[in-house]
């Protein structure tokens, strides 16, 4: 390039498109201010690269005072294209740069060398609870009054494999003399191939069990030193460490890969999570907190999604489980003391006063607790028995025909005080023992972990912080609820709804803009970008970002369209019934809306290539992929409500070989952050504008919320969010300068202005774009379109 600006070395590749250049630009010079960019970029435009190349800029330059930039992304698909882009910037740096160090963010299961393994009674379910207790097992062994030192219970473990190698009955793999003389390998742990030092199982010292690899990351921590200083590698050196990099170098050098992940997060140049690691309180508070800070260059991915996914991590609910093993552990806790009082002196009895008395908590104060939690169950069966009595009066004859429920316990639409607040009020559960739940939570954990000698998440400090937000926040922006979750359970009494649902006290944030504005208020600056964004306006006021306006702090608006050649697309608006709930009825119902909308995509989907078509549910997913196979030669593949595993399969499946039609719902996986490059896509097809059930009861709370606050309830908290599902959807069509393809919004409600329309709510560069087309020239536009070529 010419001219070339200063950000030009750390760009990842020969030279960047147009929109690119102008959006660093712009992201530069709004973090030079401590402000925001908020970016609309279309698919294929590069926006992963332009926002590292940004925030790299403020780091690498020595008049800023950024010190990392930190990638939240709610999509693994985008997660590791950040990866990729990671790394092409550090192969195309030039000589005299040193790499960007980088980090991955995932969870233990994701590396812990056991449950990687299956291997010392830890898997990817149980290791949090084994985790903590070893340890919490391994830092009582070394810490003051501890038996021993980190030192010698490395030595012990790395000496298990000593002796197994001088007894000739086992080797390291490559290389021992142990492995020359033809012995089988020596009984190592293995991680992905990578040999550690120790045996496949944990290890115990006098009859403790501790976790060598945590006792190793101990043993490399310098007395006075930063946890930096324990990290086996140089991570400056190494470019960007993934997870499987990462167990690789810790486990290898016989450390805690989690523990090296945690030293690590303050040090590296680029940190690369997703959601939780900047605004789920439990994670911030225990993991990522030193991130959090104004020398960070924040990004946010799929920033359409950070709303209604920051809701999520803002809300909170109590399990009915979780009170009654809260209520459980606070029994425990008192029992050693009255058995005191019945003359039995013990050890317990001393620990239990001793930890009370360090914690300014009573044992009165425990026993009001414990009897609220009893009383708070009851009064939960009281309630849902009574809603499943008035609702479904059959339901004890029925229980597996029961379906999810949500109780609301105020009116939806008219906020006050729930109905849990005020039973509590009158039966004498005052401020006092709401408040003190949370402290008498954490004592209890204490204890028990003293206690018990076993691996164990306890229920008490969650239950107790819990109810005290239920308790602190407010009646207008918070909506509550009993949930009732389908479920079986034989061990539970065969008239109980406990055998059929698992119940939760639920505490819904309505509006998330406060906690999502105060948390970027944290950063020094960054970009929030999406294919999806617009309308900008209504964007910035439900993340909180004119909120950061107000106070001084600028956010900058860039939105691009497609760059890539038109004549390699067709976009058409078909003016078609609109799929409504009202007009189609329910699925399998023959009617005009259903049929129209049948042919319609039956057009698209008989044409060469593969199509994807969404639907507003999967229930209606369904219902068009029976339809569609029953017409077309070609293969129609059903994407179904499932896990990772299946739907990775499927994808498999419809990339390999000739044209298919993959049919799902718009609020499904496959219409947002997959990579469909390439022929892997010829066209996709929306059928409706995919807004959410508007019954439920949350949905009603969070509309009234919005109409409070933005006087647009329905269309900020729903209409907005459908139509950016349905941009994501057609948006993965065309992804490069020589990608071809058709977009088809199928409904009246893009094609032309009425009472309900959405087209106001693209933005103008795709109102111009998608031109309506009425059902009956569907197939000239196309035809037109494969003429082209």
């Amino acid at each position: 390039m010419t001219d070339s600006p200063p950000w030009a070395d750390l760009f990842g590749h020969p030279e960047p498109y147009p929109e690119q250049a102008d959006g660093i630009d712009a992201a530069v010079d709004a973090a030079a201010d401590g402000g925001f960019l908020a970016l609309e970029g279309a698919c294929g435009t590069g926006k992963t690269m332009l926002a590292l190349t940004a925030g790299l800029d403020r780091v690498r330059d020595p008049d800023s005072d950024f010190e990392r930039v930190f990638v939240l992304t709610s999509v693994k698909q985008q997660l590791r294209q950040f990866e990729t882009d990671l790394r092409a910037v550090n192969e195309n740096l030039p000589s005299d740069y040193d790499p960007v160090s980088g980090l991955t963010l995932v969870g233990k299961a994701d590396v812990c060398p056991y449950a990687r393994e299956n291997r010392g009674g830890i898997d990817r379910e149980n290791v949090y609870e084994r985790c903590e207790g070893l340890r919490e097992r391994t830092r009582n062994l070394v810490g003051d009054g501890g038996a021993t030192t980190t030192a010698n219970l490395v030595s012990e473990a790395r000496s298990q494999q000593v002796g197994l190698m001088d007894s000739g009955s086992a080797g390291p793999a490559g290389g021992t003399a142990a492995a020359d003389s033809g012995a089988p390998d020596a009984d190592y742990l293995s991680v992905d191939g990578e040999p550690t030092p120790y045996r496949p199982d944990t290890e115990e010292y006098d009859d403790v069990e501790f976790c060598p690899f945590y006792a190793g990351f101990l043993d490399d921590l310098p007395e006075d030193g930063e946890p930096a200083e324990a990290v086996p590698f140089d991570v400056t050196e190494l470019g960007h460490v993934d997870a499987d990099e990462l167990v690789r170098l810790a486990a290898g050098h016989g450390s805690c890969p989690h523990s090296i992940m945690g030293a690590l997060v303050p040090e590296v140049e680029v940190v690369i999570g997703n959601y939780y690691h900047a605004f789920d309180p439990v994670t911030t508070g225990t993991f990522t907190g030193a991130l959090l800070d104004d020398s960070t260059f924040v990004v946010c991915d799929e920033a359409h999604m950070l709303e209604p996914r920051v809701r999520d991590l803002v809300s909170d609910a109590v399990a009915d489980a979780s009170l009654r093993d809260a209520e459980n552990e606070l029994t425990r806790v008192v029992q050693p003391l009255s058995f005191e009082s019945a003359g039995a002196k013990s050890d317990d009895a001393a620990l239990v006063r001793g930890e009370l008395e360090d914690a300014d908590v009573t044992v009165e104060e425990i026993e009001a607790v414990r009897e609220f939690y009893a009383d708070l169950r009851g009064e939960l069966d009281r309630r849902v028995t009574a809603h499943l009595d008035r609702e479904r009066p059959d339901w004890r004859a029925s229980m597996r025909d029961l379906d999810d429920e949500e109780i609301p316990l105020r009116d939806p639409e008219e906020p006050g005080e729930d109905a849990i607040t005020e039973w509590a009020d009158g039966e004498g559960y005052g401020e006092r023992v709401w408040a003190r739940a949370e402290q008498v939570g954490a004592v209890v954990k204490r204890v028990l972990d003293s206690l018990e000698d076993e691996d164990k998440q306890r229920a008490a400090p969650g239950v107790g912080r819990t109810l005290n937000a239920w308790y602190r926040q407010g009646h207008t922006d918070f909506f509550r609820a009993i949930e009732l979750e389908r479920t079986f359970d034989e061990t539970e009494p065969p008239d109980s709804w406990r055998r059929a649902y698992n119940a939760r006290l639920a505490l819904h944030n309505c509006l998330p803009s406060e906690p999502i504005g105060d948390r970027l208020a944290e950063f020094g600056g960054g970009v929030l970008m999406s294919a999806t964004l617009e309308p900008m306006d209504l964007f910035r006021e439900v993340t909180g970002l004119d909120h950061l306006a107000e106070r001084g702090r600028p956010v900058i608006e860039r939105t691009y369209g497609l760059s890539f050649p038109e004549e390699n697309r067709a976009s058409l608006a078909v003016d078609a019934p609109k799929f409504t709930h009202q007009n189609r009825g329910a699925p399998g119902e023959e009617n005009p809306t259903r049929l129209a909308h049948l042919d319609a995509t039956a057009a698209v989907a008989r044409r060469d290539g593969n199509v994807l078509v969404g639907t507003p549910s999967y229930a209606e997913a369904t219902w068009m992929a029976e339809s569609l196979s029953a017409r077309l030669d070609k293969p129609v593949l059903l994407d179904e409500s499932s896990g990772d595993r299946e739907t990775e399969s499927l994808k498999d499946d419809f990339f390999a070989g000739d044209g298919k039609v993959l049919v799902t719902s718009l609020r499904g996986t496959l219409t947002e952050g997959v990579d469909y490059r390439g022929d892997r896509l010829s066209a996709a097809v929306v059928c409706g504008v995919p807004i959410i059930n508007t019954a439920r009861p949350q949905t009603r709370a969070v509309i009234t919320a919005y109409d409070r606050r933005f006087e647009s309830g329905f269309e900020t908290a729903l209409t907005v969010p459908a139509v950016r599902k349905a941009r994501q959807a057609v948006g993965r069509v065309i992804r490069g300068p020589d990608e071809r393809g058709v977009r088809v919004l199928l409904d009246a409600r893009y094609a032309r202005d009425s009472w309900n329309a959405v087209r106001e709510y693209l933005p103008d560069h795709e109102r111009e774009e998608y031109q309506p087309v009425s059902p009956d020239m569907l197939d000239v536009a196309l035809d037109r379109f494969a003429s082209r070529r």
